[in-house]
């Protein structure tokens, strides 16, 4: 278990943030609009309540995504590397999806699901054992009782 708050930021140090927090949930998305934005077989989200992000220092630009379902998403990113720092699906601005790789020590917050695996790459293995769903999946059953509560307190 990771000790808390953890730091992190985007790729030329620009922004740097701390989670004062464990994250509520951790996916791992192997869908296609996730592998073309990352350039990479999947991105790895830590979903947290945006109060609980510190920003240390920079500011982030928000970058709007086209998306199938028609809602908004925006990727932020840092003005000078371009870095994705977090999103926010919804435009809802109290809840960020932080990338895990940009925390100082990612390897800390594992995926607690796989989701979208029908479009993961065929190269791509699964640790034995993992939660890993086709699209997405059932958050009642998956996530934790305190995360649960804490997501019904954030969104009413």
């Amino acid at each position: 278990m990771a000790d808390y708050p953890l730091e992190g930021g985007c790729f030329c140090g620009f922004i740097r943030y701390r989670l004062e927090t464990p994250p509520m949930f951790v996916h791992c998305c192997h869908c296609t609009d996730c592998q073309k934005q990352a350039g990479s077989a999947f991105a790895i989200n830590a979903l947290i309540e945006r109060d609980r992000v510190t920003l240390l220092s920079g500011e982030s630009e928000a970058i709007e995504m086209k998306t199938d379902s028609g809602r908004p998403h925006d990727i932020y990113r840092c003005p000078k590397c371009k870095s994705a720092v977090w999103s926010d699906y919804g435009r809802r601005r109290i809840l960020a999806f932080v990338r895990v790789a940009t925390l100082d020590m990612p390897s800390v917050l594992p995926p607690d699901v796989h989701i979208y695996t029908r479009s993961k790459l065929g190269w791509v293995v699964l640790p034995e054992g993992a939660r890993a769903f086709e699209e997405y999946y059932d958050m009642e059953k998956e996530w934790p009782a305190e995360s649960l509560a804490r997501r019904d307190a954030l969104l009413g």
